[in-house]
């Protein structure tokens, strides 16, 4: 079976002009994973200049489907994982599939799967053997819970982790349920932690000489999110509970209402405070004994709380959080997602990408030589 014809870029892939080679270019990765923690963690690596491959099973990979919307069949799901990456399909349950599969790591540095743990070992292609054939290999596993231990083994999927972890337990308004944070948290923070394993493995590897095995999974990275909570907790051995937006351990750091937009306080020290008092003409307030430390503010959040939304009562909420970051004192408007993706600085950063008719959110890592490009949009076939 020959390596097939559309591991190589085609017309289709939109190429664009690169401004650079990127940080890792020369980097060849082969990303078999599907969803979202194993493809976040290949885009990741070829917006910085690796050339990566996808290698879908002959379905496809399964967010193809996860829509509406769709574009040339294709849904946003997928489309937002995946650019900076080259596409093909092999069935790797069957023999000929993990042979072209062996051909296309004898030229590779990093591999990335999220197969159920098992299944690469079942195929006869588990660490072990790859490691055997191809000792410089970087193996990536994103799984669920790791191989071993109470649930060794077992799928994981982001919102189910959420439960496990804590986080749905400190996550929703004081008087109501535990909520899943509205955005895959864990499944992103694990792709995350995948790709800065890669790094560390390839710095190691340049002075042993060798790869290794990398893996990050749900529940780990569930936990790892769980600051302050967990701190206070193994402090205190308080059971943190929900909170709604405030933050459990200092005040005024919650959401506002105001005559306009509500707004988002983070104060954090007594100078900001005492910026936010000045602002409202009550510079006394931040004498107050109840309030004049971070400590105190916290004991007597509601109180509190009650003085700054009589305060902001009668304002503009933008015009609010404008004026307050103006004068250091950290503040936000509360905006919808296609309110953030068109503001004036979101284009600023350039943080919006378009590759053909694709459009998608930009690398956050900016580095001054070697910037994040965007070379292809990704594979729609």
């Amino acid at each position: 079976m020959s390596i097939p014809q559309d591991a190589a870029p085609s017309p289709d892939d939109r190429a664009l002009p690169s401004r650079g080679p990127g940080a890792l270019a020369g980097l060849r990765v082969i990303d078999l994973s599907r969803v979202l923690g194993g493809p976040y963690c290949g885009q990741i690596l070829g917006d910085h200049g690796a050339d990566v491959l996808k290698v879908e099973p002959p379905q496809g990979d399964d967010t193809r489907a996860w829509g509406p919307p769709f574009r040339h069949g294709v849904a946003s799901y997928y489309l937002g994982l995946n650019r900076n990456k080259r596409g093909t399909r092999l069935d790797l349950a069957q023999p000929e599939g993990r042979e072209v599969l062996m051909t296309l790591l004898a030229g590779a540095d990093v591999l990335i799967e999220n197969f159920k743990t098992g299944t690469m070992e079942k195929w006869g292609i588990g660490w072990d053997v790859l490691h055997a054939r191809f000792p410089r290999l970087v193996h990536v596993r994103v799984s669920g819970f790791g191989a071993d231990g109470p649930l060794g083994g077992l799928a994981g999927y982001d919102a189910a982790v959420q439960a496990m972890t804590g986080i749905m337990s400190v996550n929703g308004e004081a008087n109501g349920e535990p909520l899943r944070v509205g955005l895959p948290v864990v499944d992103m923070v694990t792709g995350l932690n995948a790709a800065l394993g890669v790094l560390l493995a390839l710095q190691e590897r340049a002075v042993s000489g060798l790869g290794q095995f990398v893996e990050a999974s749900l529940f780990d990275c569930g936990l790892s999110l769980l600051h302050p909570h967990a701190a206070n907790w193994f402090l205190d051995g308080r059971r943190p509970g929900l909170s709604g937006n405030a933050h459990p351990n200092i005040y005024p750091y919650d959401a506002f209402p105001t005559a306009t937009a509500p707004v988002f306080l983070a104060v954090g020290n007594d100078r900001q405070f005492a910026g936010l008092c000045e602002h409202l003409g009550v510079p006394g307030l931040a004498q107050d004994a109840r309030y004049a430390t971070p400590g105190q503010r916290s004991v007597n959040r509601q109180a509190l709380r009650e003085e700054l939304v009589a305060r902001f009562a009668a304002l503009d909420g933008e015009a609010l959080a404008q004026a307050l970051m103006d004068r250091g004192v950290p503040c936000a408007p509360v905006l919808s997602v296609d309110a953030a993706l068109k503001h004036p600085h979101t284009a600023h950063r350039e943080m919006v990408v378009e590759i053909g008719d694709y459009q998608g959110v930009a690398s956050p890592i900016k580095l001054s030589r070697t910037p994040a490009t965007y070379r292809v949009a990704p594979p729609v076939e």
